[in-house]
């Protein structure tokens, strides 16, 4: 009797497993964008440090995202159990936001370009600087890092668990699937980041080592900063294809009109998709853009205005 009981559990354990792993694949499907655009924005973050300290940093901003998830994954199926129609606003409300990070990024570059230089200049200067208190300037950045982090795990978490409830209403199913894709994401992604910002690292050891003649060193020193902007850019476009993906699949007539047009496509049908859900995602961007710079330029007026009157 005993050993029908244990082989019972055994069974049922191999069975949630399996289970878990599927609903594992199917969220890590539905949040490949998130998790691209996850690796390049933390890619960026954790840069312009001394070669000695990046990796203690991006252990730190790790461990700051492992606690993120440990504090989003119970809100998250709380907000599903409790306040389920209040996923598909937060999903909308996040799809927003990537769409505006992308736009803001675009316009930054385009219009910003001699600011964006000298916040960089200044960050280089500060991480050289020896009057520059190193430890808070570190700290400050870990807590951005995070801060960002934060925002593309809820995000991350919500679409994963809307993508499981879809196939399985098992509480236990859907923890397991949430704890497997947040433990793959802070792993894959902070081990990918601390590969790639060791890569001109290498480079050099190499090159040292064969008396400065390496061809494989020299590659990866020059193939270092294309990567990063590689990166840069393969993040700004998977806002835009995340965030408008977001909106085309939460609200029916986008949905139906998007299908409609990709399968008049035939064979490039899914290309189609990709590419409308990323002119989607320009678009919402954009406005939000437009609005926030408006509203920017009316505000010194209405201080003036409000100056006057007094």
């Amino acid at each position: 009797m005993a050993g029908t009981s244990l082989l019972t559990l055994i069974d049922d354990i191999a069975t949630l497993l399996d289970d878990v792993s599927v609903m594992t694949k199917v969220a890590a499907k539905k949040t490949a964008g998130l998790i691209g655009d996850d690796l390049a924005v933390n890619a960026e973050q954790v840069t312009g440090f001394g070669a000695e300290r990046e990796l203690p940093v991006i252990f730190a901003v790790a461990r700051g995202a492992m606690i993120n998830k440990v504090i989003l994954i119970p809100a998250a199926l709380l907000i599903s159990a409790f306040l389920p129609w209040l996923l598909v606003p937060l999903l909308l409300v996040g799809g927003a936001f990537l769409a505006y990070e992308g736009a803001h990024k675009v316009h930054h570059k385009l219009f910003h370009k001699e600011e964006e230089a000298h916040e960089k200049e200044e960050l280089v200067k500060a991480a050289r600087d020896e009057k520059v208190d190193l430890v808070a300037f570190e700290k400050e950045k870990i807590k951005g890092a995070i801060r960002t982090d934060f925002i593309l795990s809820a995000e991350i978490i919500v679409i994963a668990l809307a993508a499981v409830a879809e196939q399985s209403s098992d509480f236990v199913t859907q923890l397991g699937a949430l704890i497997a894709i947040s433990v793959i994401v802070v792993v894959g992604v902070y081990g990918l980041v601390a590969g790639i910002v060791k890569i001109d690292d290498l480079g050099l050891k190499l090159i040292k080592k064969n008396n400065g003649e390496s061809a494989l060193g020299s590659f990866l020193l020059n193939a270092s900063p294309k990567i990063m902007k590689g990166l840069g850019i393969f993040g700004t476009v998977a806002m835009f294809l995340v965030g408008g993906g977001i909106f085309s699949h939460n609200i029916a007539p986008i949905e139906h009109l998007f299908h409609d047009l990709a399968h008049a496509a035939g064979p490039l049908a899914g290309a189609l998709r990709y590419g409308l859900d990323g002119i989607l995602g320009v678009i919402i961007g954009a406005i939000i853009v437009a609005i926030l710079s408006l509203g920017s330029r009316l505000k010194p007026s209405t201080d003036e205005a409000a100056d006057g009157a007094a």
